[in-house]
C-alpha cells in the first residue's frame, strides 16, 4: 500500500513538472504555443470536470472518488502547511457550538493615533523666520487640537466598522515621538502635517505600522506640508517615491470622507493578517500543484490554517446523528428555517435537517478552534455521504450567522473573501465565472448567503445541489440593480483585478443554482483577457477603493478595470 502510494506520489510530480514555474505554480501556457500534444497532457492531467471542483472529487462517494491531484491537495496539502486538529469529540464540539453568541465574532476596532506635527517659528529681524502655515502659535496648535478632536469624533459616529481614536497629540521633532507612549500599539497613525521637520515623520514611521497624512488648504488653518509633502518628503527632493511603504494614495487633502474609507481599508487589512482558518480535508488551489497556493497564502496574509481530516469529521458527524437532543434541535431549526417568509422547499426536508446538524458540527469546531473561518475540500463527493446531504446550505448559513464559510477549499481566492468582509461586514458570495460578452458575466455557485446587505435575508428557493442533484443547496434571489464589488485573485498572488458592476438579471439555468449576471461598462474582451485565477468574489457594495488600499499594503497589484 505505502509503496503504491509512493508510486502514485512520483507519477504525479512528473506530470506536473512541465507546467510549473519557479514557484510552483501552473504556467498560463496557451495551447496553440506548444500545439496538440500539450492539450492531450493538460486533458491527462485536468480532465474535464462535471463538478465545481477541477480535482472531479464529486464524481465518486467518499476519497474513492478524488483524483490524483485531489489526493494530494487534501493529504500533502493538510500535513505541509496546516497544523491538524485532533483529538475532537462530539461532547466538546457540541458543548463549544451551544456556548455563547450564536453570531459570528466581531471585527477587532482598528486603533488610531492622532499626531499633530507642527513649529513655533521665532520671529528674526530683515530674514525668512517662518514656513507656510496658519500654525504659528502654540494657541494655534490647542486650537487645531480641539478641531482636530471634533472631526474624529465626527468620523467615529459615521463609521461602519470599529474604530477607536486615541485623543490627539502634539510633537514639535522627532525627539518628541519617544514621549508618545501609545503609538507602538496603534494600528495607524493619522499624521496632521501642519509643519515641522521630516525627520518627525521618520520617527513617527519607524514606530508604527500605518502612516496616513492630512494636510489642511481650506479646511482650517493652512499647513506647511500641503506644500511640500511630495517633493520634499516622499520624493526626498528626486523624481521618483523613495520613502517605503507610503506613496501618493496615503495623502490626503481636508476631505475627511477620505480619511473614512482609508481607516475603513485598514480596519479590514489588520482583521484578516493572521487570519485562523479551519481547512476541512486540508487546504487546497483551484487547479494548483499541493501546497504551493497555500504557502503562499500564509508567507503574504500570515493564515493560520487548522486541518480537520475527513476521519476526524466522519467520527463527528456520526456522534452528532447518534446525539437526539443534536438532532432534535436541528429539526425544530430547519423547520423554523423553511416557515420563515420567502422561503421555498424543493428538495427533500431531512436533507435541510441534515443540513442544520452539520452546521453545528462546524459552528463547534470553529469554536473549540477561537476562529470565525472554515473551509471544505472536497466538498462534494466526500462530504456527502458523511453528512448524508450536501454542505451548500449549511456554509450559507454560517456566513448569514457573520462566520467566514467557503467551499472548495480554494486559497486562490479565499484571502479575498476575508479581506472584503472585514471590510463591508457584509457575506461573500464566492462564485464560478463564465466568459464576458455584450457587458455581461454570469456568476454562480451553490452556496450564496441571503444576508448579502449584512442586514436583510434575500428570497431563496431551496433545491439540490445542482451536480450531483443531492442535498440542500440556496438559490438566493439576489437584488437585481444591486452594485456589486468582484474580486479576480490570480494564482500567484501577486495581482487582483476588480470589477465593479450592477446585478443585471437573477436567472435560473442549468448551472450552480446561485446565479447573477453581472453587468460592466468595459470591453467584454479587455475583461476576458485581464482576468486572472478562476474563482471570483462578490460582495453587495462599492469597496474598490478600500480592497486597492489594503492590497498595496501587503503588495498585491490591484487592477480596477472599472476605474
Amino acid at each position: 500500500m505505502f509503496s503504491g502510494i509512493l508510486r502514485l506520489l512520483e507519477h504525479v510530480a512528473g506530470a506536473g513538472a512541465h507546467d510549473a514555474d519557479e514557484t510552483g505554480l501552473v504556467r498560463d501556457t496557451h495551447p496553440t504555443v506548444r500545439g496538440r500534444h500539450m492539450m492531450n497532457e493538460n486533458e491527462t492531467r485536468n480532465p474535464m470536470r462535471t463538478t465545481c471542483c477541477p480535482c472531479g472529487c464529486g464524481q465518486g462517494r467518499s476519497t474513492e472518488g478524488i483524483s490524483r491531484r485531489g489526493f494530494l491537495q487534501g493529504v500533502s496539502g493538510a500535513g505541509a502547511i496546516g497544523v491538524a486538529l485532533s483529538g475532537l469529540t462530539w461532547s466538546a464540539v457540541a458543548t463549544a457550538a451551544q456556548t455563547g453568541s450564536q453570531a459570528g465574532p466581531q471585527r477587532r476596532a482598528l486603533v488610531v493615533r492622532p499626531v499633530l506635527v507642527y513649529e513655533i517659528p521665532t520671529r528674526r529681524p530683515q530674514t525668512s523666520w517662518r514656513s507656510w502655515g496658519g500654525i504659528q502659535s502654540q494657541k494655534d496648535a490647542e486650537e487645531e487640537l480641539g478641531r482636530i478632536q471634533g472631526e474624529l469624533d465626527e468620523l467615529k459616529r459615521k463609521a461602519d466598522f470599529p474604530v477607536e481614536f486615541a485623543k490627539p497629540i502634539g510633537i514639535r521633532n522627532a525627539k518628541e515621538v519617544a514621549k508618545i507612549e501609545d503609538l507602538a500599539k496603534a494600528d495607524v497613525c493619522l499624521v496632521y502635517a501642519a509643519g515641522g521637520p521630516q525627520n518627525a515623520f521618520d520617527a513617527l514611521a519607524k514606530s508604527s505600522k500605518n502612516l496616513i497624512f492630512f494636510c489642511r488648504h481650506k479646511s482650517g488653518p493652512v499647513y506647511l506640508w500641503y506644500e511640500i509633502v511630495s517633493p520634499r518628503y516622499l520624493r526626498q527632493h528626486t523624481d521618483a517615491l523613495k520613502v517605503q511603504g507610503l506613496d501618493d494614495g496615503d495623502v490626503i487633502v481636508d476631505n475627511q470622507e477620505e480619511i473614512l474609507w482609508r481607516l475603513r481599508a485598514l480596519c479590514g487589512l489588520q482583521n484578516t493578517l493572521g487570519t485562523r482558518i479551519i481547512a476541512i480535508g486540508g487546504p487546497g488551489a483551484w487547479a494548483q500543484p499541493a501546497d504551493v497556493v497555500p504557502n503562499l497564502v500564509k508567507k503574504v496574509w500570515k493564515f493560520d490554517i487548522q486541518t480537520v481530516s475527513y476521519d476526524e469529521l466522519g467520527k463527528l458527524i456520526k456522534e452528532a446523528r447518534a446525539d437526539s437532543a443534536a438532532v432534535s434541535r436541528a429539526k425544530e431549526r430547519a423547520a423554523e428555517y423553511l416557515k420563515g417568509p420567502g422561503v421555498k422547499l424543493e428538495t427533500k426536508p431531512e436533507f435541510v435537517e441534515n443540513a442544520f446538524l452539520l452546521e453545528q458540527v462546524f459552528l463547534g469546531v470553529m469554536k473549540k478552534a477561537d476562529c470565525r473561518a472554515i473551509t471544505i475540500n472536497g466538498c462534494m463527493g466526500t462530504i456527502m455521504p458523511l453528512a448524508e446531504t450536501s454542505a451548500c446550505l449549511t456554509l450559507s448559513l454560517l456566513n448569514d450567522a457573520g462566520y467566514l464559510a467557503f467551499c472548495e477549499s480554494d486559497f486562490v481566492v479565499i484571502p479575498s473573501g476575508v479581506l472584503l468582509a472585514n471590510i463591508s461586514a457584509k457575506p461573500m458570495f464566492l462564485n464560478d465565472p463564465t466568459y464576458p460578452h455584450d457587458g455581461v458575466i454570469t456568476l454562480a455557485h451553490c452556496t450564496g448567503p441571503r444576508r448579502m446587505n449584512g442586514k436583510d435575508l434575500e428570497p431563496v428557493r431551496i433545491l439540490t445541489h445542482f451536480e450531483s442533484d443531492y442535498g440542500a443547496a440556496p438559490k438566493v434571489e439576489m437584488h437585481k440593480g444591486q452594485m456589486t464589488t468582484n474580486i479576480i485573485p490570480d494564482f500567484l498572488v501577486k495581482r487582483w483585478v476588480g470589477l465593479k458592476g450592477p446585478i443585471v438579471d437573477v436567472p435560473f439555468l442549468d448551472i450552480c443554482r446561485c446565479q447573477i449576471d453581472i453587468g460592466f461598462k468595459c470591453d467584454s474582451k479587455l475583461l476576458a483577457e485581464k482576468m486572472p485565477g478562476f474563482h471570483w468574489m462578490t460582495c453587495y457594495g462599492d469597496y474598490m477603493k478600500e480592497i486597492g488600499y489594503a492590497c498595496k499594503k501587503v503588495g498585491i497589484k490591484w487592477e480596477d478595470l472599472t476605474a
